[in-house]
């Protein structure tokens, strides 16, 4: 019994590693935003003659919030681009593209929908109404929602923030639809976003020439230059 237990136990973390390890290094890497956001928070209270907070006060705080809101906006902003974007745009010789005859939503057969779909396909895959046609689309619709509920969070801390900024420099506060005009507001979001756009064409140029052996992101060591949508 116990042996069953730990030899189910062991798959699991095999078979979701790659989530599994991202998620803790992502829960790893905000602990460690956390505390050097508060200790330059601090310091720049200190500046001003002002009270400092505790850990759990940064926290809770507008700063720290639009810190990540507004990265999280940026990286679901690229890869909702990429999802849709990769559907007809394509670079010869790179595993990051699609085969060059395949530019498109592909056929009803390609895709293994409707008359096509398998005894193990998604249900929804095999129907022919809205479902199948929302089906289809959910992963790009999905990251386009967290898109926009993180960029809108972000809209609303970093209006908290703004304003705080603005009380301590005795000037007036803003409204929310004032702070979406700002320069604060836009200097945010797209120097986030331009930093997800050369890596994405990076990325795409980089794995025509060069490999990773036994990564997916790759092609095969010995496969040619010119090799499309083809993955170690």
């Amino acid at each position: 019994m116990n042996g069953r237990l730990q030899g189910a136990g062991g798959g699991f973390w095999r078979d979701n590693s790659l989530t599994l390890a991202f998620g803790i290094a992502f829960l790893l890497v905000l602990g460690g935003q956390a505390l050097a956001g508060h200790a330059g928070f601090n310091e720049d209270l200190a500046v001003d003659g002002m009270q400092q907070l505790t850990l759990g006060e940064y926290l809770m705080s507008s700063d720290f919030a639009v810190d990540v809101t507004e990265n999280w906006q940026s990286e679901f902003l690229r890869f909702f681009l990429y999802v849709f974007g990769t559907v007809w745009l394509l670079h010869r010789g790179s595993p990051e593209s699609k085969e060059l005859h395949k530019a498109g939503t592909e056929s009803d057969r390609d895709q293994k929908i409707g008359d096509h779909a398998h005894a193990d396909s998604p249900r929804w895959a095999g129907t022919k109404d809205w479902r199948q046609h929302l089906y289809s689309r959910s992963l790009g619709a999905v990251m386009a929602l967290l898109f926009l509920l993180s960029w809108l969070a972000q809209s609303i801390a970093g209006t908290a923030a703004y304003n705080e900024q603005q009380l301590r420099d005795l000037l007036p506060p803003v409204s929310w639809a004032g702070y979406l005009a700002s320069a604060d507001f836009w200097d945010r979001s797209l120097q986030n976003w331009q930093s997800e756009l050369p890596a994405v064409a990076a990325m795409a140029i980089l794995s025509v020439y060069l490999r990773q052996r036994g990564s997916p992101e790759s092609k095969p060591v010995g496969a040619a230059h010119t090799s499309t949508g083809v993955e170690g």
